[in-house]
């Protein structure tokens, strides 16, 4: 499809959603399914972020979703090593045309998708008008329908990590009972509360020695929260115990659903799964293709 048809194809598109809008909420014969696209953050570095997302992948696809996990950490990109695959292409391959999109996603466990951008997240910011209206059509081509979007996105508070905080659905911070991890997972918060007036978060604890230290990691994070950021929205969507399973298949590069399906760590990612389908996720900015409107800024 060449730029001009591109161009046709997304006001045809843009209309649509601005039709959609008008009505109080997206047309139920076109948006019959709501996929989620859920962005996974962390203030600091090292707190099982990749193993959470790559396990949570396997354990949705497992319960008959269609998945595709975003490798959105430029600097440390991971998910394909902790899964042990071998990428040839990224992104980037998309925006020179020598791939295309179909082309640069691989395969994972339990037939999850893995899009391998972090050697293009930076270019993602500078694609001109008819590049990015390309990079959409290449989304909208592709033949099988989404129902979950996981974005493993860089720890921190970088503008990369607010770009693709600012353009998910949702936002689901992951802390340590660490105090480090609990400090940073607040800087997070507060950088996207008071410059970005995000308003809702999303929390998982993880490395908990019981639900009960989780619980109060959570409360200990959103009472600090509450008192010097104002009113905010927290959901708690659970707690991957502390569990030796988790470094043994990080250090055999396969996923502890696989490897230890009945450890303790397993069961929390099939209840995280479990908790993050159940959620209300609402008709304002669920589709796929909003997602990378937004992110693309279009």
């Amino acid at each position: 499809m060449n730029q001009a048809e591109t161009l046709k194809q997304w006001k045809a598109y843009s209309a649509l959603e601005d039709q959609s809008v008008g009505n109080g909420g997206h047309d139920k014969d076109v948006f019959s399914a709501q996929p989620r696209v859920l962005c996974f953050s962390s203030g600091k570095g090292g707190v099982g972020k990749t193993s959470i997302v790559t396990n949570l992948a396997i354990a949705l696809a497992r319960m008959g979703k269609k998945v595709l996990v975003l490798d959105a950490d430029l600097g440390l990109a991971n998910v394909d090593v902790m899964l042990g695959i071998s990428p040839k292409y990224s992104i980037q391959h998309v925006f020179s045309g020598e791939r295309t999109l179909a082309d640069v996603i691989i395969r994972g466990p339990s037939g999850i998708r893995l899009l391998p951008a972090s050697s293009g997240i930076q270019e993602l910011c500078h694609l001109s008008e008819s590049e990015k209206l390309f990079l959409l059509n290449e989304f909208d081509s592709l033949e099988d329908p989404l129902d979950v979007m996981l974005i493993d996105n860089a720890a921190g508070i970088s503008d990369t990590v607010m770009y693709f905080n600012m353009a998910a659905q949702k936002r689901v911070i992951i802390l340590t009972p660490e105090p480090t991890s609990i400090t940073d997972a607040y800087a997070l918060i507060k950088v996207l509360s008071k410059r970005y007036m995000v308003k809702e978060f999303h929390i998982v604890v993880n490395w908990a020695n019981s639900k009960d230290e989780a619980t109060r990691i959570f409360r200990q994070l959103t009472t600090v929260a509450d008192r010097f950021l104002g009113f905010l929205s927290f959901h708690y969507l659970g707690y991957i115990p502390k569990d030796t399973s988790i470094p043994k298949s990080v250090r055999q590069q396969k996923a502890a659903l696989e490897l230890f399906p009945d450890s303790r760590a397993s069961n929390g990612f099939r209840r995280l799964a479990d908790n993050i389908l159940s959620q209300d996720i609402g008709k304002s900015d669920g589709n796929i293709k909003f997602f990378w409107k937004n992110l693309l800024r279009l």
